[in-house]
């Protein structure tokens, strides 16, 4: 196969003697931690061995639009699990810089046999990008899905999380701290979710500090995205930023050390997503948390009927997040 127990072991987040269980199809194992393995060997792109594929349901895509943020594997493996209960077996590709186009990643899944694709932030939800090739796709008979990025004029389920309401709760939490020269790093300004970002940002602000002035950077999503954005936000004096991901947070957090500043006494950070990196980074990272768990349950539960001749609904599907407060937000510094 290629890959070593720990290599596998290290990306599941088990020990190795339990992805020897896998693979060997020993019992024992819990079904978490099997799906967490089986998740490993698409992330690391190994071939399952064969006596394991003949026990899969029908295969089913997710493309995802990077690894390097913890969220995404974390929402694939929510989604496989839940794939794998209705007995379709999840088929990975990422979108990572080098890697197969969106387009090739496609038509691999096809060719391997996929009932259908769910897309969670692919080139659908740059609005520069026409939606054409999944019109395409839907004539052609695949079943397509879509988690954040609502496009118009597909015929196909969206599953989105409220990027409007999820940045209001920031903004009314900073607002509520005593801050009054708010931040928002972020992301690029074609993507549907930066758009409504900067939506909520704009509306909360107005409200809230009816004479501010909006400060604004569109930047990557990345840790290096955040420490760029953090650069020239925190030369324009402001006390809080709020960052489209906790990717880019991490990148402010960096930042903010570099110049000798200290969180939250001399700025309060907020990141979106609540993925791993929120919990573990220092300090803590308050964040706005996206509903993993409902949005896995609701694709996958739409998805398969789908596959039953049981339409889901055109509309998009808006589920609400939630502020997780930790240790990166405080009170405004003083003058």
């Amino acid at each position: 196969m290629g890959a070593s127990l720990a290599d596998i072991a290290a990306h599941a987040g088990v020990s190795e003697a339990t992805v020897s269980r896998v693979l060997n199809e020993r019992p024992g194992v819990a079904p978490d931690k099997r799906r967490a393995v089986l998740t490993a060997l698409h992330l690391l792109g190994y071939e399952r061995p064969s006596r394991l594929s003949r026990r899969t349901g029908r295969p089913v895509g997710m493309i995802l639009p990077e690894l390097a943020n913890p969220f995404y594997p974390a929402l694939a493996q929510a989604l496989g699990a839940n794939f794998a209960r209705r007995r379709f077996t999840p088929l990975l590709g990422a979108q990572e810089d080098g890697a197969f186009h969106e387009d090739e990643q496609i038509e691999m899944l096809i060719e391997s046999g996929a009932a259908g694709i769910i897309f969670v932030r692919g080139r659908h939800a740059d609005t520069s990008v026409p939606v054409t090739r999944y019109q395409e796709l839907r004539a052609r008979g695949l079943m397509l899905g879509f988690v954040n990025g609502y496009r118009e004029g597909v015929d196909a389920p969206f599953f989105s999380v409220d990027e409007v309401a999820g940045i209001s709760l920031a903004m009314r939490h900073l607002i509520a701290l005593g801050h009054r020269r708010i931040a928002l790093a972020n992301g690029p300004a074609s993507l549907v979710s930066s758009q409504r970002m900067f939506e909520g940002y704009r509306t909360a602000l107005a409200a809230g500090v009816p004479d501010a002035e909006p400060l604004v950077v569109n930047t990557f999503l990345t840790d290096d995205g955040g420490i760029s954005a953090a650069r020239t936000l925190l030369a324009s004096g402001c006390t809080a930023i709020v960052c489209a991901s906790d990717l880019v947070a991490v990148g402010v957090l960096a930042e903010a050390r570099r110049q000798g500043l200290e969180v939250p006494r001399d700025l309060s950070v907020i990141g979106f997503d609540d993925s791993p990196l929120a919990r573990h980074s220092w300090p803590p990272l308050t964040t706005v948390q996206q509903p993993l768990v409902a949005l896995s349950v609701g694709a996958a539960d739409a998805f398969v009927g789908e596959m039953n001749n049981i339409p889901a609904s055109r509309s998009e599907y808006l589920f609400q997040p939630e502020l997780v407060v930790r240790a990166s937000t405080g009170a405004a510094p003083e003058g």
